[in-house]
């Protein structure tokens, strides 16, 4: 998927909502752990509760890595689920991979092969050769770690070097000489509020990837303040604020009640560039 059909769908939808799928198998409703595959079963409830309303998926690896085989098989499901019966949707591993050239492109081989998903966070310690393996692959995304959501985010991203440049806007400029804004997008977390004016001073054109929005206390009103651009350039992840909302048997149609709310917030958002 390029940029241009990315804001096609989010013109289309009016949404520009990326449900995250962080499924851990203590908190899914305890009905569910009855079926065979239980966390496929809740995610695929999800993903058809909430198809309409938003633009990408966003499974975050640790929670499937962390049931072993079980849980891959689960992750590799939902892909598929969601490649065949919403192709729209725009696909995010949530990995945070990123290491020497020849592991990278293991890595890479795995997401953009043998899974074909449309993207990978990465993250940019490692620096070039960690990250260029990941946009060898024609069509495919990487989306590199910039500014988080974190608390801890301030241990390393906002230290300033001897010019006064803060560590993530130098990951910003550098990371600039690998891929342009159709291959490579920048997660920001919702947290960090007007720093998105400074990010958009480096990035105007990119996309970003923005989690925090929700549970974690973050400000759509302020990240669209700040982040939104002509084409919006914003994909907003929500994971616990919309598919742990309700744990009984209607789990499903609350996730979508709780999509729907944030969807209309982002249809008036999009009211000003559309």
């Amino acid at each position: 998927m390029d940029k241009q059909q990315l804001f096609e769908n989010i013109k289309r939808k009016k949404s520009f909502l990326c449900v995250g799928l962080d499924t851990d198998i203590k908190k899914i409703p305890e009905h569910l752990l009855k079926e065979e595959e239980p966390i496929f079963a809740f995610n695929k409830a999800i993903i058809d509760a909430t198809a309409d309303l938003c633009i990408a998926y966003k499974p975050n690896l640790a929670f499937y890595e962390s049931m072993g085989v079980k849980g891959w098989i689960a992750f590799e499901k939902t892909v598929q689920y969601i490649k065949k019966n919403y192709p729209d949707q725009f696909i995010i591993a949530d990995a945070k991979r990123g290491d020497i050239g020849n592991t990278s492109a293991m890595y890479a081989r795995t997401f953009f092969e043998e899974l074909n998903i449309d993207s990978v966070t990465v993250a940019p310690y490692m620096g070039e050769d960690s990250v260029t393996p990941f946009l060898t692959y024609e069509g495919k995304w990487v989306i590199l770690l910039a500014l988080t959501s974190n608390k801890g985010s301030h241990d390393f991203q906002l230290t300033e070097d001897v010019n006064g440049e803060r560590l993530f806007e130098k990951v910003l400029r550098k990371s600039q000489e690998w891929a342009s804004e159709d291959r490579m997008m920048y997660v920001v977390g919702a947290t960090q509020g007007r720093a998105f004016e400074d990010i958009r001073k480096i990035v105007p054109n990119h996309f970003l990837l923005v989690p925090g929005v929700g549970a974690q206390g973050g400000s759509l009103d302020e990240v669209c303040k700040y982040g939104m651009n002509s084409t919006c350039g914003l994909i907003v992840n929500s994971s616990r604020g919309i598919i742990y909302v309700d744990k009984t048997e209607k789990f499903a149609e609350a996730a979508r009640k709780a999509a729907q709310e944030v969807q209309a917030q982002m249809a008036e958002q999009l009211k000003a560039i559309l």
